[in-house]
């Protein structure tokens, strides 16, 4: 066995390998094999030790798979590269706690028998991911599950979701340990889940079509550098307005995540006369803006101009509106922001300002259709869009600004985050972004069109209005809890019993 250090080296190392197995590279097999790889290192190992591999494992995976949050500081954030460097070691040490937590448990309570080891640890990994996804407001990303965009788990997604589809890769990655010491009983785990993805393969949800709507998704490609600037502002309003005139014949013209970059009440006279051409060509247009109450309290939000909903010109008191409720720290509030703004323009970000919409908000009504908006970060919170989606809804749509992130992978990541939630509530996704990915997704989690990143473009397309009935749109994540539970009652139970 190897000496503590040489394993936590080698932890390290498969956390790092692991990330490939997300998009882009979608390599899914090397994140059950990188947590076999753990588990056996762990096996003897003292609790204090096991979670030292948890830890090297966990900044090894998040050091690697979240890279492009580096972008943002480096380039945005106005900060030496010393600095930069260090706030983002210490976001993926804070990340790297919760497998941490996981193996120091696991090793404290379950390692006397195999079995036992092999029940607790998916159940304790889904709680560790839960957690996180909750915890300083929550940071869901490189949940285990988002590997199977493209993987063979992909027909269980609309059943048990993605925290439950990682649930059962770290089930096979435990049962593997085992296996290598030719327990071959063990072979019954990979066996059953094989059984469960075959069965949800040949009996999916079933899908019903309602009509199609024509859509123009508008990429503006405004550059981040460039897009907060006073002097852009009209350029950028009058490019959208260009883009979007020869789409005006669609039944819904969508621009992204703050396309117009200014409060609502500076740009209220372009509003009115973009509304009145909108409502000319009877189509709608739903646009991306930073709005106000009468408290004065900014919001990120999406506003619908045109003939429908509120059946009259342009008001700031316009009910067809969605105001972002999962807001991104430091992006879009700063917590203790007294002392935290003084310090580095990375803490007076534009757009660092923002108060909360509600948790459940109405539905967009557009062109006749219900949408379930979802602005940039909130695509990621599976419960948050679940709680939104009623049984009238026709899509979903999320917009995003992720030139913030450049040429990396993060937009990619941020992608197959959109599909899972396609997948997971059956309904059409119109994902919209300033620079890519700009993208339509079906029902069943594959794109239907998209745009090159980095392009100025209208993506426009008949999307079918398509609905599947799936158990997780029903029930959402709250199965999981009870098999979690009873994962760690039956591990505690027969954590001493031979086998």
């Amino acid at each position: 066995m190897a000496t503590p250090r040489i394993a936590m080296l080698i932890a390290l190392l498969c956390g790092a390998i692991s990330h490939l197995a997300f998009a882009p590279y979608d390599i899914w097999p090397l994140l059950p094999l990188s947590l076999t790889a753990l588990l056996w290192l762990s096996q003897r190992a003292s609790p204090k030790h096991a979670a030292l591999m948890g830890l090297s494992y966990g900044f090894g995976q998040f050091a690697f798979g979240l890279r492009w949050v580096h972008v943002s500081i480096d380039q945005f954030g106005g900060l030496p590269l010393v600095v930069s460097l260090l706030l983002m070691a210490l976001l993926c040490l804070y990340l790297a706690l919760y497998p941490a937590l996981v193996m120091g448990l696991l090793n404290r309570y379950f390692n006397d028998r195999p079995l036992s080891r092999v029940l607790a640890f998916p159940a304790l990994w889904l709680l560790a991911e839960w957690a996180r996804g909750w915890m300083l407001t929550g940071f869901p990303w490189l949940w285990l599950g988002y590997s199977q965009t493209q993987g063979p788990l992909t027909p269980l997604i609309p059943y048990l979701g993605v925290l439950g589809v990682g649930l059962l890769l770290s089930l096979l990655a435990a049962a593997l340990v085992p296996l290598l010491a030719r327990r071959w009983g063990y072979l019954g785990f990979p066996a059953a889940i094989a059984l469960m993805a075959i069965g949800a393969a040949l009996m999916p949800p079933k899908v019903t079509e309602h009509g199609s709507v024509d859509v123009a998704l508008v990429q503006g490609n405004i550059e981040q550098s460039l897009k907060w600037r006073p002097e852009m502002l009209w350029p950028t309003l009058l490019k959208y307005q260009d883009l979007s005139r020869p789409h005006m014949d669609a039944d819904m013209v969508i621009w992204p995540e703050a396309a117009v970059p200014a409060p609502e009440t500076m740009v209220s006279e372009f509003l009115h006369q973009f509304e009145r051409a909108v409502a000319f060509r009877e189509t709608e247009v739903i646009t991306g803006i930073i709005s106000m109450d009468e408290q004065e309290h900014f919001f990120n939000s999406l506003l619908v101009l045109g003939p429908g909903e509120h059946n009259g010109p342009y008001s700031p008191h316009d009910a067809n509106r969605y105001h972002k409720h999962q807001l991104l720290p430091i992006g879009e509030f700063v917590p203790m922001e007294d002392w935290l703004r003084p310090l580095a323009p990375f803490f007076n970000l534009p757009m660092s300002s923002f108060n909360r919409g509600g948790f459940v908000q109405p539905n967009l009504t557009v062109a006749n259709q219900h949408l379930t908006p979802a602005i940039c970060y909130e695509i990621a919170f599976p419960e948050l869009v679940r709680a939104n989606v009623h049984d009238n809804t026709n899509l979903l749509l999320t917009v995003s600004n992720d030139a913030w992130f450049g040429d990396s992978i993060g937009p990619h990541q941020h992608m197959a985050i959109a599909q899972m939630r396609a997948l997971e509530l059956g309904r059409p996704l119109l994902r919209v972004t300033n620079n890519g990915i700009t993208a339509i997704v079906d029902v069943h989690g594959h794109i239907q069109a998209q745009l090159p990143q980095f392009e100025t473009g209208v993506l426009r397309e008949i999307v079918p209005l398509q609905r599947a009935d799936t158990p997780f749109r029903e029930y959402g994540q709250r199965p999981l809890y009870f098999i979690a539970a009873t994962l760690l009652f039956l591990a505690w139970r027969w954590r001493r019993d031979p086998n």
